[in-house]
């Protein structure tokens, strides 16, 4: 295990949540590699830290979908697969769906205009390039959405599924030839809110996932056949 990470201390949080976030941001990142094994001892040692931390935060990564626990062999940095891709999409889209519908009959003018400020701040981390803060903008563009709906269920329901969506949303940003897309898609839904024209919202965020789910499972193909001619070799 050698990845270059480290822990950052948070001296508002505790030891338990900041291993957390160190380890999640490490897979989310590609620090550590799908089919990574996940050695307690080694990553207490390399962060300085108890086991109990790292227990904790990797049966909570477990719980995300980023850890898997494999019988008799420990954890592992769970693979990005099409199946678990497919699923996750199929929810998101429903839940989108609804809450792109609730968003356009409910949103307050402020709210749209803070939605445009986010949209303002996802074009420069574009026009910066930085693959993390693109997908942090990203993601705080569509919190927004969902926090317009006023359904406090339906928010929880996106918040537990965003987490898994993280992965994905990275894998597709490192496209950078989808980025001006992602930018395009983001007007399209911002323009359909604000005339609160409800079938094209509808479109709009479909057609968002739509493209998503396209280059993602293209990407996870190409890294599969990789895999596999390494593998004959």
């Amino acid at each position: 295990m050698d990845a270059q990470f480290k822990v950052n201390m948070n001296e508002y949080l505790p030891l338990r949540d900041v291993v957390f976030n160190t380890l999640r941001q490490a897979i989310l990142k590609g620090e550590l590699a799908p089919g990574e094994r996940l050695m307690e001892i080694q990553l207490a040692e390399k962060l300085g830290v108890s086991r109990t931390p790292i227990r904790e935060a990797i049966r909570k990564l477990e719980l995300e979908g980023l850890v898997l626990m494999i019988p008799r062999k420990g954890a592992e940095v769970a693979r990005i697969s099409e199946k678990s891709l497919r699923d996750v999409l199929e929810v998101r889209r429903s839940l989108e769906e609804l809450a792109i519908e609730l968003a356009c009959e409910r949103m307050s003018q402020d709210e749209l205009n803070e939605l445009e400020r986010a949209q303002e701040d996802f074009k420069q981390a574009v026009e910066q390039g930085d693959a993390m803060s693109i997908a942090q903008t990203d993601e705080h563009y569509h919190d927004l959405i969902y926090q317009g709906t006023g359904n406090e269920k339906l928010v929880q329901m996106l918040n537990n599924l965003r987490e898994q969506m993280y992965r994905y949303r990275l894998e597709y940003i490192k496209d950078k030839d989808k980025r001006q897309i992602l930018l395009l898609e983001h007007d399209h839904i911002l323009r359909a809110l604000k005339g609160r024209n409800i079938v094209e919202a509808r479109a709009a965020v479909r057609e968002h996932i739509d493209n998503q789910e396209i280059t993602v499972s293209r990407n996870i193909k190409e890294k599969e056949q990789q895999q596999s001619l390494r593998g004959r070799r």
